[in-house]
């Protein structure tokens, strides 16, 4: 048989997804932590790792499937909360831009996989299903509304904790909290057959939590998909902050949906973060935004604010280590050729180089 008979779609997809395989599933099993710092990895969307010093392993809202794949139903889903949020009815064009850069079958050694909400792209029955399989001691960690998707799905009982405002649990040597959300898009999230005018909306702590990390390297603040609130400043001046995840895009015309780059420098002001790292923007194509607008109003107002925080423009798939990379403000991925000419190059001529 020949090579191209060989080839089905099956094998491509086998062979091709997720596209880089293992490659981070392995660089973050080899990282060792250095003693007072921490190492975060983008997992892509608002997916986060984090490994502290003493070998804890928590993982946010990773999520590896996709947005639309077909134009063919030209309607949005009915009572979907966009369409009860703007009144509108056509098909949202929400292409997923970002390749997915973990295998959630290679994931071993999570101690602890959380949600900060249940919206499709952030809790992944895919990643459930692997971190069951291969995590034995993982617990499954979020809010009311995604323990019962986790619970459904088949999670046992003895791996779910719910967390709401206030609470906390230790995983090795970090401490996690659950803080309020200001997700306001999650409120309008309910069964088709609810009518919210008129009526009052469902607890958001039921819904929704923001998450605060506190390790021996620095305190990780995950604000989830949280809207701007004036309650930032609350959870600024109650806990120490230093490296602030919040959701960034650009939100389309009619929709409110994602913080703008002015709000992202006010949540980073209000928390009392050292640096404040946009995510989100990255894996949507209808909301799909520059972050490099975020730097340009940072550099524009630092001096007269006197803002004492720096944002960083991150990559999927980078690593960011705090404090080591706290002022490094932008992200490049490993360039390689580390070892050039350290071995003789097999070249007819020097003159080639």
């Amino acid at each position: 048989m020949s090579k191209v008979d060989e080839i089905t779609r099956e094998s491509w997809i086998l062979g091709t997804f997720p596209e880089w395989g293992t490659w981070l599933n392995e660089e973050i099993a080899e990282t060792v932590v250095k003693p007072n710092t921490v190492a975060m990895w983008w997992l892509g969307n608002m997916g986060l790792w984090i490994k502290t010093e003493g070998n804890a392993n928590i993982a946010m809202d990773i999520w590896v499937a996709t947005g639309k794949r077909s134009q063919k139903n030209k309607l949005m889903k009915p009572k979907h909360q966009h369409q009860r949020a703007v009144g509108c009815v056509a098909l949202q064009p929400n292409l997923r831009l970002t390749p997915c850069v973990i295998d959630p079958f290679a994931i071993e050694g999570l101690d602890a996989l959380l949600a900060t909400h249940s919206h499709s792209d952030h809790i992944d029955v895919n990643v459930a299903a692997a971190v069951v399989k291969n995590c034995p001691e993982a617990k499954f960690v979020g809010p009311k509304t995604c323990i019962e998707i986790w619970r459904k799905w088949g999670v046992p009982e003895d791996r779910l904790v719910q967390m709401k405002p206030g609470d906390e649990i230790v995983i090795k040597d970090a401490k996690i909290k659950a803080l309020e959300s200001f997700d306001r898009t999650m409120l309008l999230t309910v069964a088709e057959d609810v009518t919210l005018k008129g009526n009052l909306p469902p607890d958001m702590d039921e819904m929704a939590v923001n998450y605060l990390v506190e390790t021996t390297g620095g305190n990780i603040y995950n604000a989830g998909d949280s809207h701007h609130s004036n309650y930032f400043v609350k959870h600024g001046d109650e806990n120490k902050v230093d490296v602030a995840f919040v959701g960034y895009g650009d939100n389309p015309r009619g929709m409110t949906d994602k913080l703008t780059s002015s709000d992202v420098l006010r949540v980073a002001e209000e928390l009392k973060t050292q640096v404040v790292i946009p995510l989100h923007h990255d894996i949507w194509s209808n909301f799909m935004a520059d972050p490099k607008e975020i730097t340009l109003l940072w550099n524009y107002r630092k001096d007269r604010m006197k803002y004492e925080f720096k944002p960083y423009i991150w990559q999927p798939g980078g690593k960011f280590v705090f404090p080591d990379n706290k002022d490094d403000m932008e992200y490049m991925y490993r360039r390689g050729f580390e070892d050039a000419f350290s071995i003789e190059p097999d070249l007819p001529f020097k003159s080639f180089l």
